[in-house]
């Protein structure tokens, strides 16, 4: 018997039904041999130490691209900001001020609301030492907090999960979107990702009536029925665990079967009962604008309303490699931006949930400091930051990097804060964990918190 069938859960298995095109793949020697153990680890581990029921949440936002932090928060009192901009440069009358050098962008109107009323702290400079400007490997120091001449194979947020949420439940994580965030990364995987909590299920070829399931989903369901040994038609030993190895964490189950089948068996069923039951149940209580920003932040406020124990949420927005005609194409990204952070965090006011939950935004790199020939910007280095939430010491923190031609690094802003530094203050003051684990050493902490 060979059956379509996918589980909606994870980067890969989101890709390629790790779970699988057939049955063919999935290892019924292997089950046999580790449900007791799995039973077993799992009743030892059913009780978390913090969750985001009672405890912290992180959001974290992704500004896909690289965000041009000039055009951000404009030093409109600058001259070496005109001189390298003629045409990007924003007319000072039209900015945002905040004080007498920086202002934002015009399409920032609700940023600057937050900023007058204290929730939003905003961190300059933001960066690393020898920054590289490609996206993909950019966005993979950022997601892993590594040295630029380094490769680490977890994020920073899944060594969190190892370090400091042992025993938590599978949506101790959650990811708005297709492709878990290698930020997710762990040795002992945990978090789910899901764009669509109605998608989050057990899907298979056969289409059932209304109020029916699919034919896969009790199939699925029996996995998590220690007791009884699962046989499958067809399967094949040959393959079994074939693809083990492709996905992010251990490939072996030597030492915790639990790493591999609670990701299939257990997690799948809890927590897609869970996110749907919660996603159907409650409300928003804000009105968001129309965008999939927006959309991601309407069903996170859901879940921290049903009280998800989930302490990180991550979630993206693309659309900022402003090479050509940018100005259009930015204004529209920093309104859908602004618009739709301060409708969450209405939701999560109107909740009594805001003060429980802090957001971080960032994004790959900044862009250069002079405009290109195409009406836009190409890949460049340092940018500011935003932290926003309740508890967040409000106003500018760090240091503007210099605008003067002699003291960019190769027509790039120089940083003069860590991303690392953030990280560690969010670690220590707002998760309550040791970041030297999270990070591999320490890091001067930035106090945004």
């Amino acid at each position: 018997m060979k059956q379509r069938i996918e589980l909606k859960t994870r980067r890969e298995f989101l890709q390629t039904s790790v779970l699988g095109a057939s049955l063919a793949w999935t290892v019924p020697s292997f089950l046999a041999q580790t449900f007791s153990a799995l039973h077993a680890q799992a009743v030892d581990s059913a009780t978390p130490s913090a969750t985001g029921r009672d405890s912290e949440i992180l959001v974290v936002l992704q500004m896909a691209g690289g965000n041009d932090g000039l055009n951000t928060l404009v030093p409109f009192a600058n001259d070496h900001y005109f001189r390298a901009r003629p045409r990007l440069g924003l007319p000072v009358n039209t900015v945002l001020k905040l004080n007498d050098e920086l202002g934002f962008h015009p399409g920032l109107s609700a940023f600057k609301d937050l900023f007058d009323s204290g929730h939003l702290s905003i961190i300059q400079g933001v960066g690393y030492p020898n920054p590289n400007r490609s996206h993909f490997r950019s966005t993979e120091i950022w997601q892993t907090a590594s040295d630029a001449n380094k490769f680490e194979k977890h994020g920073w947020i899944g060594r969190y999960f190892d370090s400091a949420c042992k025993g938590a439940e599978p949506t101790v994580g959650v990811n708005i979107g297709r492709q878990t965030p290698q930020a997710f990364a762990s040795s002992k995987p945990v978090g789910v990702s899901l764009d669509n909590p109605e998608n989050y299920r057990f899907a298979s070829s056969d289409q059932p009536e209304e109020g029916e399931t699919a034919a896969s989903e009790p199939f699925f369901r029996k996995l998590n029925r220690p007791a009884a040994p699962l046989e499958m038609d067809g399967a094949s030993s040959v393959n079994a665990g074939a693809s083990i190895g492709s996905l992010t964490g251990r490939a072996s189950v030597g030492g915790s079967p639990l790493d591999y089948l609670e990701r299939v068996a257990l997690d799948a069923q809890v927590s897609s009962d869970k996110i749907l039951g919660l996603s159907r149940s409650v409300a928003n209580k804000a009105t968001y604008p129309v965008s999939p920003l927006a959309n991601s932040l309407k069903l996170v406020a859901r879940l921290i309303g049903g009280g998800l124990p989930t302490r990180i949420f991550y979630v993206s927005q693309g659309g900022y490699d402003t090479h050509t005609n940018q100005v259009g194409a930015h204004e529209r990204l920093l309104k859908d931006l602004g618009d739709s952070v301060k409708a969450f965090i209405s939701d999560l006011k109107a909740q009594g949930n805001f003060q429980r939950v802090l957001m971080m935004t960032f994004s790959e790199f900044g862009r250069r400091v002079a405009e290109n020939a195409n009406g836009g910007t190409d890949h460049g280095a340092a940018a500011p930051l935003f932290v926003l939430g309740d508890k967040v010491k409000a106003g500018l923190l760090g240091k503007q990097p210099s605008l003067d031609p002699a003291d960019l690094a190769n027509g790039d802003l120089k940083f003069t804060t860590d991303f690392r530094s953030v990280y560690a203050g969010i670690l220590e003051r707002w998760l309550k964990t040791d970041s030297a684990p999270v990070l591999g050493r320490k890091f001067e902490r930035l106090e945004c918190v």
